[in-house]
């Protein structure tokens, strides 16, 4: 680690300590029963010893890439010290960065990111939750199969899920499922999110239990196909059932986006651990006023990598 990398992650540790003091005189001055918290995180591209330094795409990325385990460490570290406590963590997908191979054996041979980064996820007090990013697919060499095998026997993970929480619902969705991510389809594109039939159905099915929901996808929306079947898709879902769904987190870009309502529900695209380890979500839910709220948005560099720490004055 050089200098720079070093002050970098010197500065994240004292925003932490300021930040833990900040939650602490807001959250436990309207501490009540009725009340939960979770945080995000997304992007954090953990690699291993198997990793080619300088394989990246210009300095930036070349330099982050190589701190990708010390940012989520710092992050799950001030998650962990928050009180009252985060009560469910929610990872958006790229929780490691590449195959270093296309043999599934190879990863019960090795010890490899995907070793990696479960060490620093197990490192957390409470559940966290995986989503799928394009990093943690290669849909032009490896078989989609085999990456959702490769979850399941390391994370035990789904494709997609969804988690029933204090009479909410927390739904990770999965935009590299449909043809558009199909290397033998016609319509192959990579850029292109989709869910493909079956998830879409699933999703459905759970909206139309009416709960107040959280989704969470890869791709921000913009770059997820509208619809896939005729008039059936991502986007009318959005607005079909949008009095329920609190807010739509994405990843995949790696900045702070602010869409506001133009599919529907709230749309935000969150900024990577991998380049800041301040950039993850810290979220209240009061149950029985049936609201939310994003407590450290203020903070946020929008159209940045970058959110500020919490100060006191």
């Amino acid at each position: 680690m050089d200098r720079r990398q070093f002050t970098t992650l010197g500065a994240a540790s004292l925003g932490n300590l300021l930040t833990r003091r900040l939650w602490a005189e807001q959250v436990r001055a309207a501490a009540s029963p009725d009340k939960f918290y979770f945080a995000l995180v997304a992007d954090t591209h953990i690699i291993d010893n198997f990793y080619v330094k300088g394989s990246e795409n210009g300095v930036e990325d070349n330099e982050s890439i190589l701190v990708t385990t010390p940012r989520l460490t710092s992050a799950r570290d001030l998650i962990n010290s928050l009180d009252p406590a985060i009560e469910q963590v929610f990872l958006i997908g790229d929780y490691f960065h590449n195959y270093p191979s296309t043999d599934y054996d190879f990863y019960f041979k090795n010890t490899t990111r995907l070793d990696n980064a479960k060490v620093i996820t197990d490192g957390f007090k409470m559940p966290v939750h995986l989503g799928f990013g394009n990093h943690d697919y290669d849909v032009r060499h490896v078989p989609r199969e085999m990456s959702h095998r490769l979850f399941k026997a390391k994370f035990n993970a789904e494709p997609y899920s969804v988690v029933d929480y204090k009479g909410y619902k927390f739904i990770h969705l999965n935009n590299f499922l449909g043809s558009t991510q199909d290397r033998t389809s016609a319509d192959f594109n990579p850029s292109i999110g989709s869910l493909g039939e079956e998830q879409l159905h699933w999703f459905e099915a759970q909206l139309q239990q009416r709960k107040p929901t959280f989704v969470f996808i890869h791709y921000p929306l913009i770059q997820d196909r509208q619809v896939e079947f005729a008039d059936y898709g991502l986007h009318p879902l959005l607005k079909k059932y949008q009095d329920n769904i609190q807010v739509v987190i994405s990843g995949h870009v790696h900045k702070w986006i602010d869409y506001s309502h133009l599919y529907g529900p709230q749309h935000y695209t969150m900024a990577a651990t991998r380049y800041d380890p301040n950039a993850y979500m810290l979220m209240e839910v009061d149950t029985k006023r049936a609201t939310w709220r994003f407590m450290n948005i203020d903070l946020v560099q929008w159209d940045s990598h970058y959110s500020k720490p919490w100060h006191t004055t």
